[in-house]
C-alpha cells in the first residue's frame, strides 16, 4: 500500500489528514509542535521524528505550514525534505506560497529524481473537515495524474493549470477575488445594520440573488454568532494577500482594491486580531465584533 507522508497537522492539515485515513490511506506525520498531532496519531497516524523520517518512510509527501519561510525550511534546512533521498517520490506543498518558491522547490526535486507539485486549497476549514477542498495544481501531468485518487479523498475540484508555479498564481487569483467578497461582505452588514435591518433576513435575501457568494454565506452567519475562531487566520490572509500584490506588481498590474483589502487586514492585525479568523474583519466596525444596537 502507498505510504502517504504529511508535514504540518494545524486546523487544514490534520482534516486533510483525516480525510485520508477516512478512505484507509497510510498515513505518516509530522508537525513542529508535535502536541498537535497527539489525536491524529490516537486515530491511527503514524509520528515521525523529522521531515526527512517522513520521507524515509513514505511515498508521496504532502507539506502544509504556514508561511513560505516555513515551506523553505521543511525542504531546505536541516533535517528537511530534501536532506533525505527522495527519488521516485512525488512531494506535494498544499501551503499558499510564492510562485518562486515552488519554481525552486520543484528544481530541486527533478535535481534529485523526484517530482514536486504545488497543489494550495481553497475552501477553508469547513472545506477541509468536510473533504469538499478546491485543489489548484501546478507541475508535471503525470505526476498530477497520479495523485487523483488521493486529492479525491480531501477535494471535490481539482485541475492541472500548468507547470510549477501555476498553482500559486491561482491561488493568488482565489484570494483577489476573496478579498473583494469579505470586504463587500462586511460593509454590507455594517450599513444594513445601521439602516435598521434584521440582518438574518438580508443575509438570507442577498443570499438568493447575485450578490451570493462564499463568504456571505459561510462568514456572514458565524459574525453574527460573535464566532470569529479561525476557518483560516488574519495573519495567513495579509502573507497571501501581500504576496499577490508582489507577483501583480513583478506583472506591473495595478491593484488596488486588493491594496486596500490588504491595509484593512493589516490594521486589524494591529488592533490584536491576526489570529482570530478573516471574518474579524467587522471589528474595524464594531466593537469586539458584537453588533450594535440600532434605534429605529
Amino acid at each position: 500500500m502507498t505510504q502517504i507522508g504529511f508535514i504540518g497537522t494545524g486546523v487544514m492539515g490534520a482534516a486533510i489528514v483525516r480525510n485520508m485515513m477516512k478512505h484507509g490511506l497510510k498515513v505518516n506525520v509530522y508537525n513542529r509542535t508535535k502536541s498537535k498531532t497527539d489525536e491524529l496519531v490516537s486515530e491511527g497516524a503514524i509520528w515521525k521524528n523529522t521531515p526527512a523520517e517522513i520521507v524515509a518512510a513514505s511515498d508521496i509527501i504532502f507539506t502544509m505550514v504556514g508561511f513560505p519561510k516555513d515551506v523553505e525550511t521543511i525542504y531546505f534546512g536541516e533535517n528537511g525534505i530534501f536532506s533525505e533521498k527522495i527519488t521516485n517520490k512525488i512531494i506535494v506543498d498544499l501551503t499558499t506560497s510564492t510562485p518562486t518558491l515552488a519554481q525552486k522547490i520543484a528544481d530541486k526535486a527533478a535535481e534529485l529524481g523526484g517530482v514536486a507539485l504545488d497543489a494550495p486549497v481553497s475552501g477553508g476549514d469547513l472545506g477541509a473537515k468536510n473533504g469538499t477542498l478546491t485543489i489548484m495544481v501546478g507541475g508535471e501531468e503525470s505526476a498530477y495524474n497520479q495523485l487523483l485518487p488521493i486529492f479525491d479523498t480531501f477535494g471535490t475540484t481539482f485541475t492541472l493549470h500548468g507547470s510549477a508555479g501555476k498553482g500559486q498564481h491561482t491561488k493568488m487569483a482565489n484570494q483577489i477575488m476573496i478579498a473583494g467578497t469579505m470586504t463587500g461582505m462586511t460593509e454590507m452588514l455594517v450599513y444594513a445594520n445601521k439602516a435598521g435591518l434584521d440582518l438574518n433576513k438580508v443575509i438570507e435575501t442577498l443570499s438568493g440573488g447575485s450578490a451570493a457568494n462564499w463568504s456571505l454565506s459561510n462568514y456572514s452567519p458565524r459574525i453574527l454568532k460573535e464566532n470569529y475562531s479561525p476557518g483560516f487566520f488574519v495573519k495567513h490572509f495579509i502573507k497571501d494577500l501581500k504576496i499577490a500584490l508582489d507577483e501583480a506588481e513583478k506583472m506591473n498590474v495595478e491593484l488596488p482594491s486588493t491594496k486596500l483589502a490588504t491595509e484593512l487586514y493589516e490594521k486589524l492585525a494591529n488592533k490584536g486580531f491576526e489570529d482570530d479568523g478573516t471574518q474579524a474583519l467587522i471589528k474595524l466596525w464594531w466593537s469586539d465584533g458584537k453588533q450594535p444596537e440600532v434605534k429605529n
